[in-house]
């Protein structure tokens, strides 16, 4: 019987720094399923290659000369590029991180993330995950304002009706906005993986968004968590 190969995860690497760039093929390409395709050096480049491969996986860093990272997320969106894109930085600014995903990305990644935790959120990401950099979330948290409404939407009139959280869908979000897995999720609250994908999908509801992604920046924006 011929064993079925799987399709490895391909890979778009955008970013400026020639040493950085090789470093990372090199890193995700140890893992055999992952499979860097292409490489460019700025974001009109990489818009190319992106249309040309349609990668699974884009690795976008937001430093770019010329056209920014942000800007070519916003571009990769009006293009109907399907590819999901992790933002690779430097930087752990709250405003970034908010405009890294109100753009487009799926991920926020610090550039000294280990390698074998940057594959992880490749096949995360690729998956559908939103992953934040646990210390730039907790830096974009703390950031924040807070409200005394916490956990609970704006009233009515400010929401169309929307429902309040739970309790229980308030921790939940605040993992979401963490970047963590359904998996994961269940794991700190002691529950079920269906549990936890049920309170994630009632969140969603209430929240009138589609993704996890969107979930994550309505709350870090409205100041929910």
């Amino acid at each position: 019987m011929t064993e079925t190969k799987i399709k490895p995860i391909t890979v778009i690497i955008v970013e400026d720094f020639k040493l950085t760039r090789v470093g990372l093929r090199c890193a995700l390409n140890a893992n055999t399923d992952i499979d860097v395709v292409a490489e460019a050096e700025d974001a009109v480049e990489g818009l190319k290659l992106i249309e040309r491969y349609k990668p699974d996986v884009v690795l976008m860093d937001l430093g770019l000369p010329g056209m920014n990272g942000i800007e070519a997320m916003v571009k990769c969106k009006e293009m109907n590029f399907n590819s999901k894109i992790i933002a690779l930085t430097s930087h752990d600014r709250c405003e970034e991180v908010l405009a890294a995903l109100s753009s487009g990305a799926s991920a926020y990644c610090l550039k000294d993330i280990d390698p074998n935790k940057l594959a992880d959120v490749v096949r995360d990401v690729n998956t559908g995950v939103c992953w934040i950099d646990p210390v730039v979330a907790q830096m974009t948290l703390n950031a924040l304002p807070k409200v005394d409404n916490i956990g609970v939407l704006p009233d009515k009139s400010s929401t169309n009706g929307r429902v309040p959280l739970t309790e229980r869908e308030f921790e939940v979000l605040k993992h979401l906005v963490l970047g963590k897995s359904n998996t994961e999720i269940a794991k700190e609250l002691i529950v079920s993986v269906h549990t936890a994908k049920a309170h994630v999908c009632s969140i969603l509801q209430k929240m009138c968004v589609n993704d996890r992604v969107q979930a994550a920046v309505k709350a870090v924006k409205e100041g929910m968590v």
